[in-house]
């Protein structure tokens, strides 16, 4: 079999994350089973995995602070790995330019989430960057307002396909 594009080691390592979400399970187990299937995860994906498991709790904090306005278990789980995996690229990833990154997420938002998941992942990850350094010039710190809730948009439960 072929190594995948990195486009598609992001969608597989989005996808690992949000059954973790959904099942509540470490990400290490969740890893770990995606080994001993039948389509292993590519050393790519899996440095993205690990990434975030690492790193989850900073990425969360740095995300719900950047998402003002927002709860984080109150956004679409799509939309939250996202979030945690596009933080993950700018902030640690060096071979990685941050516009990428948020390119990347943006258009994995678009594919399988909300209507306005496009946006609200551009705007916070767009945040994130600049208040990183990184420079992300062309993202938008446009970040659809929540309800007076903090609640996701409608229909944001999960993604849209898989």
């Amino acid at each position: 079999m072929s190594r995948p594009t990195r486009h598609e080691a992001r969608r597989r390592a989005l996808e690992l994350l949000y059954e973790a979400d959904v099942l509540g399970r470490p990400l290490d187990a969740v890893l770990r089973a995606a080994h001993e299937g039948d389509d292993p995860p590519d050393p790519f994906t899996v440095s993205l995995v690990e990434g975030v498991a690492a790193r989850r709790d900073e990425l969360d904090r740095a995300i719900a602070a950047a998402a003002r306005g927002w709860r984080l278990q109150r956004m679409p789980i799509l939309d939250r790995n996202l979030l945690r995996l596009g933080l993950h690229e700018i902030a640690h990833e060096p071979d990685v330019p941050a516009s990428v990154a948020i390119d990347e997420a943006v258009e994995l938002a678009r594919s399988l989430s909300t209507d306005d998941s496009g946006r609200f992942v551009n705007g916070v990850l767009g945040r994130l960057a600049r208040e990183q350094g990184d420079g992300a010039d062309d993202a938008s710190d446009d970040v659809p307002a929540a309800d007076d809730q903090g609640a996701a948009p409608r229909g944001a439960d999960g993604p849209a396909s898989t």
